[in-house]
């Protein structure tokens, strides 16, 4: 009896060792199981796993992840990192599934895995495996958060100041008085501000007879406000400037938190650069300004610019602007950064001081190119524009007039 009991044993015990490195005995345990080296499943929620907890299958070649590289076949790779103080693992002695020590089972590791919060529900692995906790993890996190906002006010991609960029809603009958337009981008911007341009139209002209620089300037991104008259006060800028304030400021309108008030410019033709001109000296939201075919009767106001804004001037060399618009500039009385910049070259039979050509009409028209690029550089940060102004040799200093006739002859102080 006992010798048939003695077989029985040794019997049942060769079986048992002959199944100790069959894959098939490995307990079956959903989801976080000891993997296969030619795939790895991850945790639900790791910022590893693109499938959610389906598992991601990682290719026989070998994948770059968060700055670590898993080889596959290697003990890296079989599986998710978990953590438990419990039994070992039956089958152990089997390396292909498992670490190579045949007295425990090491914690598979991955560059992003997360250890799962409680052991009951994972693979039970040795009291001595050791638990690692990759540096790529957080590489992992900052790679997956969502990108900081641009900086800056928002501006076309298109930077060629004398083509038109973008659509733009133009609303005529409008503004603190009823009688202006506004116009700006149909696309508004949810990342960036827009910065704001006051556009002053000459004595007597309709605000609708400068529709060319207006669109121009708002497919460039500005949100443009032009007046219905230019008094050459700033009374008339700095009421709409308050009238787009409180637009801004309005939950109910489409320009609600879309505007940058500390970066708004001036510009206008003849009294509109007047008007301009006094805006930037009297208001502290306007940082600059651009005068077309203008420049101060007295000769003086210029030198009451802040050196903290900058100011500029375009005219003809024939317009009957001309001589305020040179003396206005060279008063030395002027420390604010300011350029000069001369339209030459053109047809027409407007003349001053021996010249003839480019006349009174030529800054919002022909010339339109520069105020773009200027409010470019000055409200859109784009600092790269400062070389087309300032020097010896940039496209508004020594330049064609692209698209016209003639030539930019320009002069720039105290940059």
């Amino acid at each position: 009896m006992k010798s048939k009991l003695l077989k029985t044993v040794v019997l049942a015990s060769s079986l048992v060792f002959l199944n100790c490195g069959d894959d098939a005995a490995l307990p079956s345990i959903p989801n976080y199981g000891i993997l296969s080296s030619s795939s790895a499943e991850a945790l639900p929620g790791d910022s590893s796993d693109s499938q959610g907890a389906t598992g991601t299958e990682i290719s026989s070649s070998a994948v770059q992840q968060g700055g670590d590289e898993i080889v596959p076949g290697s003990s890296a790779d079989v599986g998710p990192q978990v953590q438990s103080s419990s039994a070992v693992v039956p089958g152990a002695e089997s390396s292909a599934d498992v670490a190579t020590s045949s007295s425990s089972v090491a914690a598979p590791v991955s560059s992003s895995a997360t250890a799962p919060a409680s052991s009951s529900d994972v693979a039970p692995v040795s009291s001595s495996a050791k638990v690692e906790s990759s540096s790529s993890e957080k590489k992992v996190e900052s790679s997956s958060s969502e990108a900081p906002k641009p900086k800056g006010v928002f501006l076309a991609e298109g930077t060629d100041e004398t083509k038109d960029q973008l659509k733009v809603k133009y609303i005529e009958r409008t503004g603190h008085d009823g009688g202006g337009i506004l116009a700006y981008p149909e696309q508004l911007s949810n990342d960036q501000k827009h910065a704001v341009v006051v556009w002053g139209p000459g004595g007597g002209t309709e605000p609708g007879a400068y529709g060319g620089i207006i669109r121009r300037l708002a497919s460039h991104g500005f949100v443009v406000i032009a007046l219905r008259e230019s008094p050459g006060n700033a009374t008339q800028a700095i009421p709409a400037l308050n009238w787009l304030d409180k637009k801004n400021k309005d939950p109910n309108d489409p320009l609600y938190q879309k505007l940058d008030l500390t970066k708004v410019g001036c510009s206008g033709h003849s009294m509109g650069g007047l008007e301009s001109e006094q805006a930037l000296i009297k208001d502290d939201r306007v940082i600059t300004a651009m005068l077309n075919n203008s420049g101060d009767l007295g000769h003086t106001a210029m030198s009451q610019v802040s050196t903290s804004k900058t100011i500029g001037i375009v005219y003809g060399e024939g317009g009957m602007e001309r001589p305020n618009a040179e003396a206005d500039y060279n008063n030395q009385g002027v420390k604010a950064p300011a350029c000069l910049i001369k339209m030459t070259g053109g047809q027409g039979n407007e003349c001053q001081q021996g010249e003839c050509g480019w006349g009174h009409g030529s800054g919002p028209w022909g010339g339109m190119a520069a105020t773009v690029a200027w409010m470019r550089w000055h409200l859109g940060g784009e600092d790269n524009r400062k070389a087309d102004f300032v020097g010896t040799s940039g496209k508004y200093i020594n330049g064609e007039i692209v698209g016209e006739r003639g030539h930019w002859k320009g002069q720039c102080k105290n940059f």
